[in-house]
């Protein structure tokens, strides 16, 4: 019998908490109003619940893609990249908007968003390292080339995210980008850019921090940096020049 190990036991908490959240947001979307109620405060509707499960069930499908891709393409995702991409899908998720974070802990929309910044920083160099381990590349990449894609790979991926905000407070009458007050008075002039702007530069400032120290350890050769290095199962590792 396979013994689990640690990062497999984090990714089963995350999973077996999501799973959780999944019957009770469905029990909520049955039983919520579809409108708010005429007098007193006003409740958490039906429509609010549904995209809940959806977030839900979206990070859960999320949660499988890294294992997904792997086998299918068969190459190693580095443990570390991981346990950063579960902790990310936990606190955004779970901790962010079933547990409402967001609302009732101060910045923690900016914590994750610098926090992202640095994991997709990490990602990018991982990217990269396929290409450097490859015997059928022919060109060797540098260390500042290295982090310069990873900064811009976390940068739009983050831009991206702000996308996909603008699209569904669009959609499904959100207010993701905090473009109307709590009360529902809507913001005007630079204050209406205020969230997305904050989010863009903890973005930038995650991967910068990510990509300054990624550089600094591959031009001194640091071997922490192959913590973050996907592995290719079947591709042969180019030959170290004499």
């Amino acid at each position: 019998m396979r013994r689990i190990n640690w990062t497999q036991w984090i990714a089963l908490f995350v999973f077996a908490s999501m799973g959780v959240s999944v019957i009770f947001t469905t029990y909520e979307v049955f039983t919520a109003p579809i409108k708010q109620p005429a007098t007193g405060p006003s409740v958490t509707l039906r429509g609010d619940y549904l995209f809940l499960l959806f977030e839900i069930l979206l990070g859960i499908l999320i949660l499988l893609l890294p294992s997904i891709i792997s086998r299918r393409f068969k190459f190693e995702i580095p443990g570390l990249v991981y346990i950063l991409f579960i902790v990310f899908l936990y606190g955004s998720i779970y901790l962010g908007t079933v547990q409402k974070f967001y609302s009732n802990v101060p910045h923690w929309d900016k914590i994750l968003h610098t926090f992202s910044g640095a994991m997709l920083g990490a990602i990018g160099f991982s990217f990269v390292s396929l290409l450097n381990s490859n015997s059928k590349v022919v060109m060797k990449l540098k260390p500042g080339f290295i982090a310069v894609f990873a900064f811009c790979f976390a940068v739009t991926m983050g831009a991206f995210w702000e996308v996909y905000e603008y699209t569904f407070d669009g959609i499904m009458d959100l207010n993701m980008q905090r473009y109307n007050l709590s009360n529902g008075t809507p913001l005007t002039g630079r204050a209406v850019l205020q969230d997305t702007m904050s989010d863009i530069i903890v973005d930038i400032v995650g991967a910068l921090i990510i990509a300054i120290i990624g550089y600094f350890a591959l031009k001194k050769g640091r071997p922490w940096m192959e913590h973050f290095e996907f592995k290719r199962k079947n591709w042969k590792k180019a030959p170290k020049n004499k």
